[in-house]
Parts: C-alpha cells; structure tokens; sequence
C-alpha cells in the first residue's frame, strides 16, 4: 500500500513487527520533499513509535478484524470490559489497548474494536461524543468577553474548555481527536 493510504486504525508492517497507526500528519516544509509523520503502536506491547515516509513510500498492509463492542464499565485499572455485539462475549482490555478512549467512553457506549489473530489491540472511536457536564464554575453575570472558556469535568473523566453559558448536568459534543468543545446536545 501507498504511504498515502495510511490512516488512524490501519496495521502496517515494519521489519517483521506488525504495528497499528494511530495518528498520521501530512508535512510539507518550506525546504525539501513533503512526507508523512505516522505515529505507530506496536501490537506485541514493546511501546509506540514514531517514522516519517517520503511521500513515494509503500509499506506493507496487514489485515485487522473490526467488531463493533459495547463499552460496559472501567475495570478499576485503566482498562475496560467490552461486549461484542454479536455474540455477546465479554472481553476485558488493559490500559495499553484502552488508551485514553476510555474520557470519551460512557457506561453503554458502542465503539469498534480492531482485532488481530482474535486478540483486541486498538479502540476507534468516533469523530465526536456526548458527554454529560459534571462539575464546570457558574457563569458570570456581565462576562462578554469573546472567545472565553471555562475548565469543565465530564462524567467519563475528561476535563475540557467549554463556553461559559455551559452549566453541570448539560449534554456536550466533544471531538476525540484532542477533547475539545464542539457544541451542547439538544434535548435526550
């Protein structure tokens, strides 16, 4: 495959280690050839890595199986329990596959899960998730500055900028590449 074709959730393989992308940038310099910056986790558990590919790069793709999984409740270690939703096994996953989907993850939330030679080894999530406003200040009478946030804690652990309007107990749509605030969620 194309080094272009590279993508969050695809297996590659380097040197006789299989590894998974998790995030990918398009870099191209004032100076010098574009390339790809891929940031990779190997799936034997040895740690991440990190490689730029010349744009004329090919590498070798290896095939994942995707199952769409229910997220049950956090193991108490960083990790979870999951449920495949076809035939409804459960599957408990540690802190190295779980990552940090676990802010974006609520009790009852479906997600994909990528596995390898029947083993669990990276959690897709989507673009963007609702999650439920926990603990934010009040807003402030008389507060007009533009682009304003305050700090806000989320139900699933995540900690985000929101706007100030933004109360406890309301629904929010956060992106999970990088936690952001995107909007409120009207009605349930």
């Amino acid at each position: 495959m194309k080094v272009n074709e590279l993508r969050p959730g695809v297996a590659i393989n380097l040197s006789g280690k299989l590894y998974v992308v998790l995030k990918t940038d398009h870099v191209k310099p004032g100076k010098g050839p574009a390339y790809l910056q891929a940031k990779m986790r190997a799936i034997d558990g040895t740690g991440t890595a990190e490689k730029r590919f010349n744009s004329s790069d090919t590498v070798d793709g290896a095939t994942l199986d995707r199952r769409t999984m229910e997220f049950l409740y956090p193991d108490g270690s960083g990790g979870g329990v999951f449920m495949d939703l076809e035939n409804y096994d459960q599957s408990e996953m540690n802190a190295d596959i779980v990552g940090d989907a676990l802010q974006y993850l609520s009790p009852n939330t479906q997600c994909t899960v990528l596995f390898y030679e029947g083993n669990p080894v990276v959690i897709e999530l989507p673009a963007a998730v609702d999650v439920t406003v926990e603990d934010t200040p009040p807003n402030v009478k008389g507060a007009t500055a533009t682009n304003q946030l305050k700090d806000a804690a989320c139900d699933t652990g995540l900690r985000t900028k929101v706007p100030p309007f933004v109360e406890n107990g309301e629904k929010i749509r956060v992106s999970t590449a990088d936690g952001s605030y995107m909007s409120r969620v009207k009605g349930d």
